[in-house]
């Protein structure tokens, strides 16, 4: 017996060091989602000094139209990023996003007018773009299989510390300094995150396996404690047939399932956007001081962080599906209790649940979909998703903007955003809970195709029932 335990607590010695760096793959797509999200709540938080910027004078709907832009720039990088990945690989994709998006801030902080400040906040979000689809990727291979919704929430939580520290800097520094050193310090991630990136994330193995290199492979899961093989990319290559991810979702099987998910990104975006975009100004309209209303941000994001792992958690539970439909509920209801401008703690508290209903649901889908989908198509439908729900994103500013400019009352400025969240249950229920395909594999129990990304839907939502 001692014999036998000596030879057994290596191994379990050595999985716990496996499970310790695969943590460690979260933390860093955690870092690069926060400066993901440094970078796109900046701008909310510099909106007011946008528009009080003398030698630009610029309406409202300009300043909206910037916001879109980046936001435009990313639906293009987000449809891009799944054949970049397969093409250069996860980990080289991060890194040149990461360069890219930090060096167009610093250029944005250099910007002589506003028609070259809106072109560099396009070319860097098409950088943003790639950003999360990658990393989120990436989580999804490296955790552990009955832990994927909440390594999903811990790295995507990156998003909303990056949102408060663009709130809390926004609060010190912008109005002695001015909008152009919030973007300067968006351009430090070149010499702090670049080289963490460079030494300590690894590729992925699926990526590796593609490409024939299976030795680097085989050594990436076992100092990770990840299966060899690793899933369906193993079983395709094992059985000569590689994977084409765009011709593999024509098929009825994906389509049913893409469509509602696509549709749920595009309000979930467009409620996330547009708030980041538009409520300091929302609320400096409604009579709130600027310090007040640019701490507006830091609590919608603490908001977004308590969600996100909240409703992560209860993913892993109880499915995704229920839950996001539940948040997308208290979005609702807390935009409703925003709407009649209630006292400052109450409207506080409101805009609390509101982080938690916006952020928290976007974050859930993400992490949806990762499940949902084998790892060789995972990169390109979080392309996909995020890439057309992007539309929503671009939207978002834009509505805002536009209900501003009209100089209609305040509550309206949340009824905009209201009416897609309540769409949002709706859409989701039309994700099939029991694939087509299921049926068809009970009546041929010898075939050996790999299951359709819905009969992988079909058998979560059984499991989180049981």
């Amino acid at each position: 017996m001692a014999n036998r335990i000596d030879q057994e607590t290596p191994v379990s010695e050595e999985l716990a060091k496996a499970h310790r760096r695969a943590a460690w793959v979260v933390i860093l797509c955690l870092l690069i989602g926060a400066w993901d999200g440094y970078d796109m709540v900046i701008h909310g938080a510099v909106t007011p000094a946008l528009l009080d910027y003398e030698p630009w004078a610029l309406s409202a709907t300009e300043v909206g139209t910037m916001a879109s832009l980046a936001l435009a720039g990313m639906l293009v990088g987000a449809l891009g990023s799944g054949v970049l990945s397969d093409m250069f690989g996860r980990k080289r994709l991060l890194i040149g996003s990461v360069i890219w998006f930090s060096a167009s801030m610093a250029l944005c902080a250099t910007a002589p007018s506003p028609e070259v400040f809106m072109l560099l906040r396009f070319l860097g979000g098409l950088a943003l773009g790639g950003v999360l689809p990658a990393a989120i990727a990436l989580v999804a291979e490296f955790a552990p299989r009955h832990r994927r919704q909440f390594f999903n929430g811990v790295m995507n939580i990156g998003y909303s510390f990056g949102g408060i520290a663009a709130s809390l800097l926004a609060v010190w520094l912008l109005a002695d300094h001015g909008f152009r050193l919030m973007f300067w310090i968006g351009f430090l991630p070149v010499f702090v995150l670049v080289p963490v990136l460079m030494k300590w994330l690894p590729e992925s193995a699926d990526y590796l396996i593609l490409r024939g290199r299976f030795e680097e492979a085989r050594a990436t899961c076992i100092k990770y404690g990840m299966p060899w093989p690793p899933d369906e990319v193993g079983k395709a290559v094992g059985e000569g047939k590689p994977v084409n991810p765009l011709r593999a979702l024509c098929k009825r099987e994906y389509i049913v399932v893409i469509v509602p998910l696509v549709a749920t990104f595009f309000v979930g975006l467009m409620l996330t956007y547009g708030l980041n975009s538009w409520l300091p100004q929302i609320m400096r309209q409604a009579g709130y001081p600027l310090t007040s209303a640019l701490v507006s941000l830091m609590v919608l994001s603490m908001g977004a962080i308590v969600g996100i792992m909240t409703l992560s958690v209860l993913s892993d539970r109880f499915g995704p599906r229920p839950v996001v439909c539940w948040a997308f509920g208290v979005a609702v209801l807390s935009l409703y209790i925003l709407s009649f401008s209630p006292p400052t703690p109450v409207f506080f508290a409101a805009l609390f649940l509101a982080g938690i209903g916006a952020n928290g649901t976007t974050v859930v889908l993400y992490g949806y979909t990762a499940a949902l989908f084998p790892s060789a198509t995972r990169g390109t439908v979080l392309g996909l998703g995020m890439g057309i729900g992007r539309v929503g994103a671009i939207l978002g500013p834009q509505v805002g903007g536009f209900v501003l400019a009209m100089g209609a009352p305040v509550e309206w400025n949340f009824y905009a955003f209201m009416i897609p969240a309540a769409l949002g249950p709706l859409i989701i229920l039309f994700v099939p809970r029991v694939a087509p395909s299921k049926a068809r594999s009970k009546a041929n129990p010898g075939t050996s195709a790999p299951p359709s990304a819905a009969a992988v839907a079909g058998r979560a939502e059984e499991e989180a029932a049981r």
